[in-house]
């Protein structure tokens, strides 16, 4: 897999899927005015230490901050308890089990659509969740061309991030991409004013009605937090899924056991998420010196965790740099870690498995298409295919 990461135009600083680790866990990169963390044991003391590394970044880019209120991504305790508690219900380990005759419905719709060939992402990867999260919201599920370029317009740029100068290719990234952000921002705005005048059976009617302390959530905090949902929602399940299947099509006797024996479909699921991490990286803010990894970092600096090069550590996984469906334990940071766990990581789970195993069962000679590779996004922050050709019967 190593050589296919050139093969297929992976971006080129996700050094970890060469098989490369950094001379250093911890290092100040001059040239994005950042830390980059990319060791597991630094990353997951960093996770789960809110009160060091605060999860408020946009603070050092004034630009965004407009949209952090309410952005259960951005906040810290104890703003961040109250608005995970009071939206947890809709994810609840009953409310998402209950969604899976609805995931299968959805699959099986998408799925009587192929033929002898598909592309996975445009034909099922992206449509299934996107329809699921946009359902459980209360927007129309039509309108997710809309949501996709809106989407692909956020995280469509080559370089990595950087919180000093800016090239005019970067600032001309950035600008776009705000505009992105400013117009999923103003779809769901109106649709939480129309809430507001006609509830429903919906998440946004629910966070229209609750109260926190006492307090009604503004449209901004409403908005901000269906985002998040919107965007994170669909995008980790998206990626999972044509991960997973890129990875087993890549290994030919793992594939056929899984096949074979359907109950290694979640460590499937599992694997694919430590081997090519969706979100390959988060940030941090540190609200005081510390020390981390041996090295001493001032208050107030940006980190890069690098939650895809930890799911590759030596000192955490034995043959980190090898697919195995079988890998027991298999601690992978692929959904983070904790307070700020993947709130929505058992539906991406379950969407992943009720899917693959639903294609497994109508197409039983699935596999990749070895004349049409594949695609890759081209954020260094991401891994994911955006298309994966298929080849069903």
């Amino acid at each position: 897999m190593t050589a296919l990461a050139d093969t297929w135009g992976i971006n080129a600083a996700q050094f970890w899927l060469r098989g490369q680790r950094p001379d250093r866990e911890v290092d100040y990169d001059e040239a994005t005015g950042m830390w980059e963390v990319h060791g597991y044991p630094e990353i997951l003391r960093a996770l789960s230490d809110p009160a060091t590394f605060s999860s408020n970044t946009q603070r050092m880019v004034p630009e965004a901050s407009g949209f952090s209120e309410g952005n259960l991504t951005q906040l810290d305790p104890p703003d961040h308890q109250k608005l995970r508690k009071l939206v947890s219900h809709a994810f609840t380990p009953k409310v998402v089990a209950d969604l899976e005759p609805r995931i299968a419905e959805i699959t099986v719709e998408l799925m009587d659509q192929m033929e002898d060939r598909a592309e996975l992402v445009a034909d099922l990867a992206y449509p299934l969740p996107v329809i699921v999260i946009a359902e459980l919201l209360g927007v129309p599920a039509s309108d997710r061309d809309k949501f996709k370029r809106w989407v692909d317009g956020m995280f469509n740029s080559t370089n990595k991030i950087s919180i000093k100068e800016r090239s005019p290719e970067d600032e001309a990234y950035f600008a776009s991409a705000m505009e992105q952000v400013g117009e999923l921002a103003h779809y769901l705005t109106e649709h939480v004013r129309e809430r507001r005048a006609k509830p429903r059976e919906d998440l946004l009617t629910k966070l229209v009605e609750a109260e926190v302390d006492g307090v009604r959530l503004t449209d901004a905090e409403i908005t901000n937090f269906g985002m998040v949902l919107l965007v994170a929602g669909h995008i980790t399940t998206t990626m999972l899924l044509g991960n997973t299947l890129l990875c087993l099509g890549a290994h030919p006797d793992q594939f056929a056991a899984v096949r074979a024996d359907r109950s290694m479909v979640p460590a499937a699921i599992e694997e694919s998420l430590r081997f090519l991490s969706p979100f390959a990286a988060v940030s941090r803010v540190t609200n005081e010196e510390t020390e981390l990894g041996g090295v001493r970092i001032p208050a107030d600096q940006m980190l890069l965790l690098w939650i895809a090069a930890a799911n590759r550590d030596p000192r955490q996984f034995a043959d980190p740099n090898v697919f195995d469906v079988t890998r027991d334990p298999n601690p992978q940071l692929g959904f983070g870690r904790g307070i700020h766990f993947c709130l929505g990581a058992p539906l991406a789970r379950l969407e992943g498995k009720v899917a693959l195993n639903l294609l497994l069962d109508r197409f039983p000679q699935l596999r990749t298409d070895p004349d049409d590779a594949p695609e890759f996004l081209p954020s260094p922050n991401m891994t994911g295919v955006r298309r994966l050709p298929l080849l069903l019967r």
